[in-house]
């Protein structure tokens, strides 16, 4: 007998290489005490994003299986994959004068490099035992960053509040698994596609009940109504730069997973779980939308707002298409940039003024810091799909893939939960344009600074203060424009993933 070594593509893995020992060197350099460690640590860990990107793009075009079938590395998942390192990239500054990192830096950004790996690899999962360790792999880190504030109460709560939620989900989520490799006789999600098919087993109980607990544990994730509970008060309390990576990059790994579950290994049963997915859909913009309504708290509306982006997004995997997929894939890329951009405006501003992220931190922003405000109105206007912005081309897509999809009831949600989100993002709008800046009142204190004395981050000039925040700020807010004018590289770089999937199916 003659052992036969396995076949290593080292190449496809690079990208998870890369991560893996960036993140041990970042973990490493985060021992150094001093007042350079966290521009060390920050550097560091933006060299490790930028060069898995690098390798990313690197194999764009590829379409082939690792390690023995578990991961499929394709354009979908390089999308996916690239879309969860922008965001990790962009809340690297946001935590520099973050006060939960303090002299933590280290522990803070490899936690952030451990869930982007786990992204990534979820994004690239085609097997139930993969599929399953990435999504821990992505969430556990998640956990500790959602309580890293420790002296603030609502920190911990968060952290608690998501670990309970979040281990609910991927418990149900693991019996769903279960269910369908019981049924199915595979773990790999081909073979799954195969023997649902072959065998007939598309009504068989075992198949519908893996299928509803896994849409369940997998609506935890990505905040889809009725599932949704845990997303507001997380969004609040978590560190705002944390609460900006969960609510853009775990969405895209998320959503890029149950693509490939739902219309890989789940396609054969679609006319089953089609019209499940569907309720779900329409309960997450209703929910979304009128929760947003009443918020003062704009971590708060974010939060809603993404419960009914959710439902906007899932119509892309509704609907079992091509034409889905990439419309799901460019919403995705466009909700990165809107949301990213809204996030950091926010961080800025809880930082200079004694309001937290109430929205009369933003009061009269026009007039005092339009280098602000106009990122923020872009961001407002691009989420409820005005026309000029990514958002607008975004719902365009998922509408025209619910039509051809036999699903145009659920286009005209998306159209009445657009005409409903109007009411409370422009009233973040007319707050900065409309309205005096705030007052502190006897109740309101300057927000305390790491590294400083209370108040002292908001005395420095602006080119000091926040211009690392500020410029990716400025250029994600110019991209939601300009891709809304000009849509068509973010069209045909969504064409290529649902092409690569396409190939699959």
């Amino acid at each position: 007998m003659t052992f036969e070594t396995p076949h290593i593509d080292y190449a496809g893995l690079s990208p998870v290489i890369a991560l893996t020992a960036g993140l041990c060197v970042v973990l490493l350099a985060g021992l150094f005490g001093g007042e350079r460690q966290r521009w060390i640590v920050s550097g560091l860990s933006i060299v490790t994003l930028a060069t898995t990107a690098g390798l990313l793009i690197w194999q764009w075009g590829e379409a082939k299986d690792l390690v023995e079938g578990a991961l499929r590395l394709d354009d979908l998942a390089i999308s996916m994959s690239l879309i969860a390192v922008t965001a990790a990239a962009f809340v690297v500054p946001l935590t520099l004068r973050e006060p939960a990192a303090e002299d933590r830096h280290g522990e803070i950004q490899s936690l952030l490099i451990c869930s982007t790996l786990g992204m990534v690899l979820l994004a690239q999962a085609q097997n139930l035992v993969a599929l399953f360790v990435s999504l821990e792999l992505l969430s556990v880190p998640l956990y500790v960053l959602c309580g890293s504030s420790l002296r603030h109460p609502r920190s911990l709560e968060a952290g608690l509040k998501y670990l309970i939620v979040g281990s609910v989900g991927s418990a149900t989520l693991l019996y769903g698994l279960a269910f369908i490799y019981g049924g199915s006789g595979s773990t790999d999600f081909p073979a799954i596609a195969e023997g649902i098919a072959s065998n007939g087993v598309a009504d068989d109980p075992l198949i519908l009940i893996g299928i509803g607990l896994a849409a369940t544990g997998l609506a935890f994730k990505v905040s889809l109504a009725p599932f949704h509970q845990w997303t507001p008060d997380v969004y609040q309390g978590a560190p705002t730069p944390v609460t900006a990576f969960m609510a853009v990059a775990t969405k895209a790994a998320a959503f890029c997973v149950f693509v490939r579950l739902f219309e890989v290994a789940l396609g054969p049963s679609a006319d089953d779980w089609q019209p499940a997915l569907a309720a779900l859909a329409a309960v997450s913009i209703v929910v979304g939308n009128i929760g947003a309504l009443g918020q003062d708290s704009l971590k708060r509306l974010l939060g809603y707002s993404g419960i009914a982006q959710a439902g906007y997004i899932l119509t892309g995997i509704v609907v079992a298409s091509e034409t889905g997929v990439e419309a799901l894939v460019f919403y995705l890329a466009a909700y990165t940039l809107m949301n990213l951009a809204a996030f950091a405006v926010v961080v800025v501003r809880e930082r200079e003024t004694p309001f937290g992220d109430d929205i009369r931190a933003v009061e009269g922003l026009g007039g005092m810091r339009p280098a602000l405000a106009w990122p923020l109105t872009i961001s407002m206007l691009a989420l409820a799909g005005l026309p000029g912005t990514t958002g607008f081309i975004g719902k365009l897509f998922l509408i025209e893939a619910a039509v051809e999809g036999d699903y145009t009831w659920l286009g005209v949600a998306i159209v009445i939960g657009t005409m409903i989100s109007l009411a409370y993002y422009l009233r973040v709008v007319a707050a900065m344009w409309m309205r005096p800046v705030a007052e502190p009142g006897p109740g309101d204190e300057l927000p305390a600074m790491a590294g400083g004395a209370p108040g002292a981050d908001a005395a420095r000039p602006l080119g000091t203060r926040c211009m690392l925040i500020l410029v990716p700020t400025l250029l994600a807010a110019a991209a939601t424009v300009a891709f809304g004018i000009y849509p068509d590289p973010l069209v045909d770089w969504a064409a290529n993933a649902g092409e690569s999937l396409g190939a699959v199916l």
